[in-house]
């Protein structure tokens, strides 16, 4: 019954890739799961087609009517609904945030990200004044560079943002980068760098579901 949707303007900043696998994450602990995919690309929605017996429901909600009318449904109908917004700040991601009860703001370390996530935060603050609370926000950064500067600069900038940051960091991993060629997860791929990868994302998950 809980609306989760991945926001942010700026396209290539890993929204997708965590909401499938997030929604993927949450299937195999059982739940069930519908992805909504709201970006023109549809990336997430063919992702998860091509998925083995996950077990994950799919809905395309491309305009802001579609999302008003059809998520609370869709919602009633799953233990979790993982949102996949569109890149861009336009009337389907303020629709998203009227519907939806946690706002994950996906981050990269980059001048131009960190000022998108700030349009992202402002976006989610307005409907916070709106519906006078949700969504619960939190942000988080991905596709880091370990042991770089912009990493510790990017992490203290999105700490004044008065939204709460998730601890775990998503780190650049060309394993991830490969998932959706494989028609896969970190969790189906080998090797050392891809276990990393997908103790991150548990992490990451595991923050998540306390967000309130």
């Amino acid at each position: 019954m809980t609306v989760i949707a991945f926001t942010n303007q700026k396209g290539g900043c890993s929204k997708s890739t965590t909401s499938v696998h997030f929604a993927y994450w949450l299937s195999q602990k059982g739940h069930t799961v519908c992805l909504v995919d709201s970006d023109a690309q549809r990336s997430s929605s063919i992702w998860i087609e091509c998925l083995d017996n996950s077990g994950i429901d799919i809905s395309v909600l491309q305009s802001a009517d579609e999302v008003l009318d059809r998520l609370p449904e869709i919602s009633d109908k799953h233990d979790y609904t993982v949102v996949d917004g569109p890149a861009g700040l336009s009337e389907v991601t303020r629709a998203i945030l009227f519907r939806a009860d946690v706002s994950v703001i996906p981050c990269q370390p980059t001048g131009v990200d960190l000022r998108s996530a700030a349009d992202a935060v402002k976006l989610v603050r307005q409907a916070q004044s709106v519906r006078n609370g949700p969504p619960a926000a939190a942000l988080f950064l991905a596709r880091a560079v370990k042991g770089t500067k912009l990493k510790d600069e990017a992490i203290a900038l999105l700490g004044k943002s008065n939204i709460p940051i998730l601890k775990t960091v998503i780190h650049q991993k060309q394993c991830v980068a490969d998932t959706f060629g494989q028609r896969g997860t970190v969790w189906d791929l080998s090797g050392r760098a891809a276990s990393e990868s997908a103790m991150e994302f548990e992490q990451l998950f595991q923050e998540l579901m306390e967000v309130k």
